[in-house]
């Protein structure tokens, strides 16, 4: 029977050691980049343990009950014990028998799940989720996956049978009462709560023409059975990939496909792959480093058309510079559509970024007050940050779902004087054409970036972003040890440039405009800096001048 493992890549440095203690399961690609099997099996168990053991940040989490409500913790010798929470009568009662239900079975609902039994909920705890197979972790299917080194149902999340959840997988939620606290299901069924957490995530957007969408070989990245056809197209050679889209999702999809051989073309609108994300100067090594790897990387031009035969097989693609390409296989790379139909007539404030919540993840009415038994986490969530001028952040992020789950279920069981927000910093990983990427912060808030450790020219660096004289995000390549060195610069609202001396720091630091695409920036000035590690000790407090 397979194990159930996963890896906080956002917390892995590349230290290796569980690539050696356990080389099946766990793989380094080309320095810094981890890749695992999620689901090995289980006679490798004595490995795995000691590979968890040795791991220096303790990443490795092998499945149980508490694995995924434990992740993402600080080292216990950083954590300060809290008094006794004292719960009213009506709060112990609705701890003990009170119904919630998680819309949305997936990374942040299962998440939410575990926090909740963890936490001592003993009440009815129900899961719905739109795919009939058990959550899994989405992050391999467009790395490992495409390869073919782990298979798309190695990819499962850890949980055993004491959640004693009441499942309804396979079954899409179409509508939400709130006033008589339903969920309405597309099987007819009502799904009553007195308190409902809303995780339904994102989807992939499709290309935009159904006929052509629905050509044999155009494809997208989402679920497992996406991934798991596509890797199926992969394996039977098509003599051209096109990716569409220069993003994080195409640009790793595009990686697999050289590192498996195949002749792949990357279309991008913008100026660079990754412009959108990191801007044009780092976007500018992310396309040296694609085209180094065999990439016909095309930019400045997108897809007009996508052509089949009579037999509606993709056969040609058409570009807007009048080009045209002979090609097998689409992906169709061009983002995510929050899934937030289900809700449109229920009274939430919910946009096409998703639903807007509070720090507490209380979603907001469409009058923009605060719902107290409504609670959001995920991808679908849009909430302020006070770093970040109380901007509405949505975030695709393995992180982001973790840490927000937590603390929407905590949240979910707690009394106002006990209830955490969620002021956690950005992170996220991407792995691609054996470089390791990582971020925190929000690199897209700046105004300004300076390279502080290794070089553009080696493609191994950190790139910090400003924002009006404070540092707001750090991304390294290949560099993942700086990170939270950076996110402590970033909660303090520390001056930008930093001022510091740093091992490998270049000769010349000068800041440089970032080049993201043209946008509506915040006139606005940093007014606050974040406190604490926990998510319990985590505040803001104000700040009138630079440290």
């Amino acid at each position: 029977m397979p194990m159930r493992v996963v890896v906080d890549l956002t917390r892995c440095q590349g230290y290796a050691q569980c690539a050696f203690l356990a080389p099946s399961v766990f793989r380094m690609q080309s320095g810094d980049a981890l890749l695992y099997d999620s689901n090995p099996d289980d006679a490798l168990r004595e490995q795995i343990k000691r590979a968890a053991a040795a791991c220096p940040v303790q990443a490795i989490h092998i499945g149980g009950m508490g694995t995924l409500a434990a992740m993402r913790k600080e080292p216990a010798q950083r954590r300060k014990p809290r008094g006794p929470v004292r719960l009213t009568d009506a709060e112990a009662a609705f701890k003990r028998g009170g119904r919630i239900v998680i819309v949305g079975a997936s990374l942040a609902g299962l998440t939410a799940a575990l926090m909740l039994r963890t936490q001592g909920f003993a009440g009815s705890l129900t899961l719905i989720g739109d795919e009939a197979c058990d959550p899994y972790d989405r992050p391999p299917l467009s790395k490992q996956v495409l390869t073919g080194w782990v298979k798309a149902d190695h990819t499962l999340l850890p949980y055993s049978d004491e959640l004693d959840a009441d499942w309804h997988l396979g079954v899409r939620a179409m509508g939400l009462d709130l006033a008589g606290r339903q969920v309405l299901l597309a099987d007819g069924n009502r799904v009553q709560f007195d308190r409902l957490l809303i995780a339904t995530g994102a989807r992939a957007r499709p290309w935009p023409n159904d006929a052509e969408a629905s050509l044999e070989g155009v494809e997208v990245v989402r679920t497992r059975d996406d991934a798991a056809q596509l890797q199926r197209r992969l394996a039977a050679r098509p003599g051209r990939v096109l990716v569409i889209g220069g993003g994080f999702t195409g640009s790793e999809v595009a990686s697999a496909c050289r590192e498996l051989g195949l002749p792949v073309t990357v279309t991008e609108r913008g100026a660079t792959p990754l412009v959108g994300a990191l801007g044009g100067v780092v976007g500018a090594v992310a396309a040296a480093l694609q085209r180094d790897h065999g990439v016909d990387l095309r930019c400045g031009v997108t897809v007009t058309r996508l052509e089949g035969d009579a037999n509606g097989r993709l056969r040609r693609a058409h570009f807007s510079d009048g080009s045209t390409l002979n090609v097998d296989v689409a992906v169709v790379a061009l983002g995510a559509i929050r899934n937030v139909e289900w809700l449109r007539d229920s009274g939430l404030a919910v946009t096409r970024w998703g639903v807007a919540c509070d720090a507490a993840c209380h979603a907001f009415d469409i009058n923009g007050l605060v719902t107290r038994n409504i609670f959001v986490a995920g991808d679908v969530a849009r909430v302020p940050h006070p770093i970040y001028d109380y901007q509405f952040l949505s975030l695709e992020h393995w992180g982001n779902a973790v840490t927000q789950a937590k603390i929407a279920a905590h949240n979910m069981l707690s009394p106002e004087a006990d209830r955490w927000p969620h002021l956690t910093i950005p992170t996220f990983w991407s792995t691609q054409f054996g470089v390791n990427i990582k971020s925190v912060g929000v690199p897209t808030f700046s105004d300004a970036l300076v390279i502080t450790q290794g070089s553009l020219a080696e493609r191994r660096f950190v790139a910090v972003y400003g924002y009006k004289g404070r540092v707001t995000a750090a991304v390294a390549f290949d560099q993942p040890k700086w990170l939270e060195f950076y996110q402590g610069l970033i909660d303090a609202a520390a001056p930008f440039p930093p001022a510091f001396r740093t091992v490998h720091q270049p000769a010349e630091m000068r800041p440089v405009p970032p080049e993201f695409p043209k946008r509506a920036v915040s006139e606005h000035e940093a007014t606050v800096m974040v406190t604490g590690r926990e998510p319990y000790e985590r505040r803001v407090r104000w700040v009138y001048r630079h440290l």
